[in-house]
């Protein structure tokens, strides 16, 4: 299940954007220097020195758009979710109702290509003649809402339900802007040439679809010409994803009836009532500015036209699960976007979105097979550890006052830790999966995930919900619910091996848990307190210093430089270059607590200090198309991974003691000018 449309209000903020995993190995050495480029001062490029020739031998995979340490992680991860789906098709003794069952059945008809080439796009016809049906403007908005109810798609909008950010054990109707298809705002309304690419790659895409759908080329022609008239009016009026890191701007409360009158074409009593939310008299406006536009559009806009859009939505919704030509005509957008050379095997998205789709199933047989209990046990040992240094790291703030400091180490200590899977299971009952009807399986999951979202209004809050599935490579911290996440796939080599020295493990997975902590004293997380709730606990004069020293970070990074012209945006990734600059501070502090970390003795060449920042180095080692690279700048909250190598370090003094980095060296830092933050 996509949690796309709640993350606005839920706020994961995971540590990355990119892929990786481990196959089973004869003893490895954590720490290799036939992968490092020791020709290189580590003090000169730290990133080259630590894992120069590994990127050298490792370039970016056909069916990839990027190659690192985390993509391997998932390639391993996706292999292991293979073996699961792949035996749970071919075994059909499992019971009826069973998650093997399920889970089998579900990827039995997704791999079922023969009947999915035949079918075309049967599976969308009903979708298509229902909208040419339309008459008015009112079954335009009625449309809207049966496409979101129906798993067809999500028009004009954002949709979902969120916890209510200044009374967190409550949740509401959250909306929010949408509507459009690029992947930023910036990519309808800059005249760039990569932007331009994308539109014409974008009118294309759309030309095909319609072509493919029984439209002349003329006609499918004008029909792209409206719906990238109708989507650029939309992405003027949202906000940038910059703006949306405000919390506070973000946050705008209504009574129902107050905000139908902001919108008078848009009857949100009614349209509530279509999206089966009852008994809810406010709501969550994530961007009251766009609804009005969205409103006057309704003008504005023909029917006709905006007939034409929803026949887009339902074809862009499902190009990829109908025959060969419209696959391939998504692919193919795609690959302009990101540079991706050849399609990822039918398998592996399929496996994919057997976990997106029934994540918690397949959660229970991948948790059975590859979680083990003591990573469970070393991890929350690790996070207590890290809890420790943290706290520490608190008390000794020089730019902080007292006041100030008891309320951050309230919220530290309310930090709810989560490792691995679910306490209980989703179990999808009344979801129905048969082996033989692939699309009709995704549009039954659809609709079955958002009924159990739409049905959490009313309840109180359910704190024991994952946001990501156990064979997630990745983590995270949600400041509304004030934990920090940890799915089972990540707790594995580079980030966590049971039989590791600890400069590895916190190296590694230390400063994944410190980097969650982190984003709970970001520029965004720093303004909930201990309970969840949007409030400030601040006292003016020390949100004053912070907000000096998040500047200084964002400058470093600002000049760090991706791409010909193109630099990291040091404000829309700040709350992760804190998350990182925080996470291996405190990452380190814990690790000073262990045996090895007050020793000096060497592994491999290595002291115990270097090998602590060579396991951060090797975790971040990576290549990306100049496509990707292009694209994430401006979509990613994350910063390239050669950047993330050095950021933090180069602010911290025992990063230049353990390789003896000295003024002249390209990446010194005077001590002055170190940024100490957390």
């Amino acid at each position: 299940m996509k949690l796309k449309e709640l993350k606005s209000y839920f706020a994961v903020l995971g540590i990355l954007a990119a892929s990786y995993s481990a196959t089973a190995q004869a003893p490895m050495k954590f720490i290799d220097p036939a992968n490092m480029d020791l020709s290189v001062k580590p003090g000169d490029d730290f990133y080259q020195y630590a894992s120069g020739t590994w990127i050298k031998k490792n370039p970016v995979p056909a069916k990839e758009t990027r190659w690192g340490s985390f993509n391997v992680l998932r390639e391993f991860n996706i292999q292991a979710v293979k073996g699961l789906v792949e035996d749970a098709a071919a075994d059909r003794s499992a019971a009826a109702g069973t998650p093997k069952r399920r889970v089998g059945d579900f990827y039995k008809a997704a791999m079922d290509s023969t009947t999915i080439e035949k079918l075309g796009y049967t599976p969308i016809k009903a979708d298509l003649a229902r909208i040419k049906k339309i008459k008015d403007l009112q079954g335009v908005l009625n449309e809207v809402s049966y496409m979101r109810t129906s798993g067809v798609a999500s028009p004009m909008f954002g949709f979902g339900v969120a916890q209510d950010r200044k009374n967190v054990t409550k949740y509401l109707p959250s909306i929010g802007q949408g509507g459009t298809t690029l992947p930023d705002r910036d990519y309808y309304l800059k005249d760039d040439s990569r932007s331009v690419k994308i539109r014409e790659a974008y009118h294309t895409y759309m030309t095909t679809l319609f072509t493919l759908t029984g439209s002349s080329a003329a006609e499918a022609a004008k029909k792209a010409a409206t719906i990238m008239a109708i989507e650029k009016q939309l992405a003027e009026a949202q906000m940038s994803r910059l703006e949306m890191r405000d919390p506070y701007k973000t946050y705008n409360k209504f009574t129902v009836i107050d905000f139908a009158k902001t919108t008078p074409r848009l009857k949100w009593n009614t349209i509530l009532t279509q999206l089966k939310v009852s008994g809810q008299d406010t709501l969550l406006v994530s961007s009251p500015k766009f609804f009005s536009t969205l409103d006057g559009m309704l003008s504005s806009v023909p029917v006709a036209d905006w007939k034409t859009y929803l026949e887009w939505n339902v074809l862009k919704n499902s190009a990829a699960d109908l025959s060969s030509p419209f696959v391939n005509a998504s692919f193919a957008f795609n690959q302009a976007q990101t540079g991706q050379r050849v399609q990822t095997p039918r398998w592996q998205r399929m496996a994919s979105l057997t976990d997106r789709a029934i994540g918690e199933l397949l959660g229970q047989l991948y948790v059975a097979k590859y979680f083990k209990p003591e990573a469970k046990a070393r991890m929350t040992e690790m996070i207590n550890n890290l809890r420790t240094a943290f706290e520490t790291r608190i008390n000794n703030l020089d730019w902080m006052s007292a006041e100030t400091k008891q309320k951050a180490l309230a919220k530290l200590h309310a930090f709810t830790p989560k490792i691995g899977y679910p306490e209980k299971w989703k179990t999808y009952t009344g979801l129905a999966i048969t082996p033989a009807t692939y699309f009709q399986n995704l549009r039954n999951a659809a609709v079955w995930n958002y009924n159990e979202s739409i049905g959490q209004l009313g309840k109180p809050v359910d704190r024991s919900r994952f946001g990501m599935t156990p064979p997630t490579v990745n983590a995270y911290y949600s400041p509304t619910m004030n934990e920090i996440v940890f799915p089972a796939g990540i707790l594995q080599f580079p980030f966590f091996a049971p039989d590791a020295d600890d400069a590895i493990n916190y190296g590694g997975i230390g400063a994944v848990i410190g980097h969650e902590m982190s984003h709970g004293f970001d520029d965004s997380g720093s303004q909930y307190d201990k309970d969840g709730n949007l409030r400030n606990w601040w006292t003016a004069e020390d949100k004053a210093k912070f907000q000096d020293k998040t500047k200084a970070l964002g400058e470093q990074f600002d000049a760090y430089t991706v791409l010909d012209t193109i630099h990291v945006n040091g404000k829309l990734t700040m709350g992760e270059n804190i998350g990182d600059l925080g996470g291996l501070n405190a990452a380190y502090t814990a690790f000073k607590l262990t045996k090895q970390g007050q020793s000096n003795e060497k592994i491999d060449g290595f002291t115990p200090d270097q090998r602590f920042f060579l396991s951060w180095a090797q975790v971040w080692r990576g290549n990306i198309l100049d496509e990707s690279a292009a694209q994430l700048i401006k979509t990613d909250p994350h910063s390239p991974g050669e950047f993330r190598t050095i950021g933090a370090p180069v602010n911290m003094d025992a990063w230049y003691e353990a390789f003896n980095v000295k003024p002249g060296d390209k990446l010194y830092k005077k001590p002055e000018d170190r940024i100490r933050m957390w």
